[in-house]
């Protein structure tokens, strides 16, 4: 059985974190990418290797070149996922502050 790379393993690296910011814009070959980085283009190679694991970026062959795409629909299940705790903090904050209001009141 092959072991799937962890979504929120790949996005916690802040090289990727960069390369998906890259690839938000555009579609680059791995070469322009890793002209972005003071890394090597193995190290730059490996990141986009897990990015594309997770199925963040996909790439597309044109010729002799590889292009690799950011993938927004992958990253939506992502955000998806972190607004239901965003929504809890939301009420949970707002609760806070009306009881910190009402204390207030009470001082004066």
């Amino acid at each position: 059985m092959e072991a799937r790379r962890d979504i929120f393993q790949a996005i916690a690296d802040p090289t990727r974190r960069a390369i998906l910011g890259l690839l938000a814009f555009q579609a680059m070959t791995p070469g322009a990418i890793a002209e972005n980085f003071d890394s090597s283009r193995q190290t730059i190679s490996k990141h986009i290797q897990i990015l594309t694991e997770c199925q963040l970026v996909r790439q597309e062959q044109k010729g002799r070149e590889i292009y690799y795409h950011f993938n927004p629909q992958k990253m939506k299940e992502v955000s998806d996922w972190v607004d239901q705790y965003r929504k809890f903090w939301d009420n949970k904050l707002d609760s806070l502050e009306s009881y910190l209001a009402k204390i207030q009141k009470k001082k004066k």
